[in-house]
C-alpha cells in the first residue's frame, strides 16, 4: 500500500447530500422515467445503501471520515458493488463539487500510455477546484483497470507516486491478476465476493415494492437463483421479465431468460438414469427443440442437480468430471452434430455403470 504520510484533506465546505437522498438513505430513484434501466435508477447513492460487504464499506467509510483514504484496488465479479461503492465515497467527499473533483475512465475510453501521461497526469497535477478553506484531494477512478496495457500500468505507477499528496487513485477490476504487482503494492486491496442470496433478495424486494410489481415467492426465488450473486444481473432479469409479463412467477422468469426450468432438468436427469440410450436421446432432443433449450445450459443445470442426488462420493466425482469434459467441448464449438449421440451415449453408459457399481 502506498505511503500516505499526511492525512487526506477533505473540503470542509462540501455541502451534505440532498434531503431526499438523506431521508431514503440513497434508495430514492435517480430518475422517474419508466424506461430508465433499473440498474442505474436504483444504484446506491450513499455508502449506507450498498447492499452487502458491510465490513468493506464500513472500513472505507471510516478511512474517509478520518481523512486517511488510501489508494484503493477493488476487485471481484461483476455486479457486486465495486463501482457503486467508490461513487458513493466520491459523493460523500465532494457533495455538489462531485463532477469537478473526479476523473472517471472506463474500458470504453482510450487508456493507453499516452492517456496516462497526458490526461491523467494533467488532472492529477492541476490545482483542485475547491472553494473551501483547504484544497481537497482529487479522485481518479479507473474502472475495469485490468483492461489497461502493461505499459500504461507502469506509467500509472509513476503518476501515483508523484501525486499522492494531491490525488487518490481507485482501481476497479474483475481479475486482479492482470494488475501488475507494482500497482497492487501501492493500493489497499478489497475483494468484493458474489452477494449472498439474502442481500440480493432484500434489494430486489425494495425494487419490487418501489415499482409496485406483482412478484410471487417462486419468481423472487428464481431471480435470486439465476443472478448467482450478481445484483446487476438480477435487476436486469427482473426488468426484462416485467416488460414481458405483468405477473412474475418462476415460469415467467425462466421463459424470459431462456434457462431450463428445474422441473425440466429433473425430468432430463430421470431419463438419463432410467431410460435406454435411444429413448433418452429422443426425449432430450424433443424437449430441447420444443422449449428452445441450449445444450450447454442443460449440462450446467444437470451438473448442479447431481449434487442433490444421493450417491457415493467417488461416483459423484467421476460423474461431475465427465459432465465437465462434455461442457468444455460444447463451449469451444469442437463438437459436431453427428458426434452428439456418441457423447450422450457415453454419459448414459457411465451413469448406468457407476450406479450399478
Amino acid at each position: 500500500m502506498a505511503e500516505t504520510s499526511s492525512p487526506m484533506e477533505v473540503d470542509a465546505a462540501a455541502p451534505p447530500p440532498t434531503a431526499l437522498g438523506k431521508l431514503n438513505k440513497g434508495k430514492a430513484p435517480v430518475s422517474d422515467g419508466k424506461s430508465a434501466p433499473w440498474v442505474e435508477k436504483y444504484r446506491p447513492q450513499s455508502l449506507a445503501d450498498v447492499a452487502a460487504h458491510r465490513d468493506i464499506v464500513d472500513t472505507i467509510d471510516r478511512l474517509t471520515s478520518e481523512n486517511r483514504l488510501p489508494h484503493l484496488l477493488l476487485y471481484g465479479p461483476p455486479g457486486t458493488g465495486k463501482t457503486s461503492t467508490i461513487l458513493a465515497v466520491a459523493r460523500k467527499l465532494y457533495g455538489s463539487q462531485y463532477q469537478n473533483m473526479i476523473l472517471e475512465l472506463n474500458a470504453s475510453d482510450d487508456r493507453g500510455i499516452d492517456v496516462v501521461r497526458q490526461q491523467i497526469q494533467d488532472f492529477a497535477s492541476a490545482r483542485s477546484l475547491s472553494f473551501g478553506a483547504r484544497p481537497s484531494v482529487k479522485l481518479v477512478l479507473l474502472d475495469e483497470a485490468d483492461a489497461m496495457t502493461k505499459d500504461a500500468q507502469f506509467a500509472l505507477r509513476r503518476v501515483i507516486e508523484k501525486h499522492t499528496k494531491s490525488t487518490r487513485f481507485a482501481l476497479i477490476c474483475n481479475n486482479v491478476n492482470k494488475i501488475i504487482p507494482a500497482l497492487q503494492s501501492r493500493c489497499t486491496r478489497f475483494r468484493f465476493a458474489p452477494l449472498d442470496a439474502a442481500h440480493v433478495r432484500e434489494r430486489l424486494q425494495h425494487v419490487i415494492q418501489s415499482e409496485g410489481l406483482d412478484v410471487d415467492d417462486s419468481g423472487l426465488t428464481s431471480l435470486v437463483r439465476l443472478s448467482n450473486g450478481d445484483m446487476r444481473k438480477a435487476l436486469n432479469i427482473l426488468q426484462s421479465t416485467h416488460m414481458a409479463s405483468q405477473h412474475i412467477d418462476e415460469e415467467a422468469v425462466y421463459l424470459c431468460t431462456g434457462n431450463p426450468m428445474p422441473k425440466d432438468i429433473e425430468q432430463i436427469t430421470y431419463w438419463l438414469l432410467n431410460e435406454t440410450f435411444s429413448d433418452g436421446f429422443r426425449y432430450i432432443s424433443d424437449i430441447k427443440v420444443r422449449k428452445g433449450l441450449a445444450l450447454v445450459d442443460i449440462i450446467r443445470e444437470v451438473t448442479m442437480f447431481v449434487f442433490k442426488i444421493e450417491m457415493p462420493s467417488d461416483v459423484r466425482v467421476k460423474l461431475i468430471n465427465d459432465l465437465a469434459d462434455i461442457e468444455y467441448v460444447c463451449c469451444f464449438h469442437l463438437i459436431m452434430v453427428l458426434l452428439l449421440p456418441v457423447f450422450v451415449h457415453r454419459l448414459c453408459c457411465k451413469i448406468s455403470a457407476l450406479m450399478i457399481y
